[in-house]
């Protein structure tokens, strides 16, 4: 019964390295989503439901029930993969990203979802940009470097196609959390600036979660505050196990 970790956006799997560091258990997964950190599979588009789908054949692989975590986009994937597959899911463990009808994109994610201008800005945006924005949110300068290193031609694509394919996510999502089964945790930077923590409640009372998190961080928790959050993790699947 493994561990499941899946990342966000601009991430990659090594968004979680310092949470494993903290981790005791080792049956733990990382995946990293097609065109981030590793090439896009043939025939696939990048939309939010293709990676819905992507991470199901994993699990479905994986042969039992699987303790599932995901931050920021992962966040988002994750919650509907337990919605619809809770067969599954033995816990869910998420944050920084909202699945609600009732909240608007962020500005960087409209900019995205705009034709030719989100183009126009990932043309112009480059490793030094992004890792100046990831320490200004709060991540270590080691830690920012070596994300915005992974930003490449096809993460960029990437990136706006998923984009592009959630416009309205939240509506079309929210009310299938009501089938997410699963004991939760909900966790979340408290001074998240694309994300703010008002959300993780709404995302809780959707989900019906047993704990919400707040960790002294920024977006990035999983990167800033890593054993804080090893430890919630680890209480919510011991908690289960009792």
């Amino acid at each position: 019964m493994p561990a499941v970790l899946v990342h966000g956006v601009p991430d990659t799997y090594h968004v979680w390295d310092d949470v494993l560091d903290h981790l005791t258990r080792t049956d733990v997964l990382t995946l990293a989503l097609p065109g981030f950190g590793c090439p896009v599979p043939e025939g696939f588009s990048s939309t939010k439901e293709e990676y819905v789908d992507w991470i199901t054949a994993r699990l479905e692989g994986l042969g039992s029930t699987v303790d599932l975590v995901g931050h920021d986009w992962g966040c988002a994937l994750t919650a509907r993969v337990a919605s619809l597959r809770p067969d599954l899911v033995r816990t869910w463990a998420d944050g920084d990203a909202s699945v609600s009808g009732a909240v608007e994109w962020h500005d960087l994610g409209k900019i995205w979802q705009t034709p030719e201008v989100g183009e126009q800005w990932m043309a112009e945006f480059d490793a030094s940009e992004l890792s100046k924005l990831l320490q200004a949110s709060g991540v270590p300068a080691h830690r920012a470097g070596q994300t915005a290193s992974r930003l490449d031609a096809t993460m960029k694509e990437s990136i706006l196609r998923l984009y592009r394919s959630a416009a309205h996510v939240g509506a079309e999502w929210e009310i299938g959390l009501a089938n997410l089964t699963s004991p939760s945790l909900v966790f979340w930077g408290i001074a998240d600036q694309f994300e703010p923590v008002e959300r993780a409640d709404i995302l809780a009372k959707s989900v019906r979660a047993t704990n919400v998190v707040r960790l002294d961080s920024g977006h990035w928790g999983p990167v800033q505050r890593p054993r804080e959050l090893a430890d919630a993790l680890t209480q919510h699947w011991e908690s289960v196990r009792a």
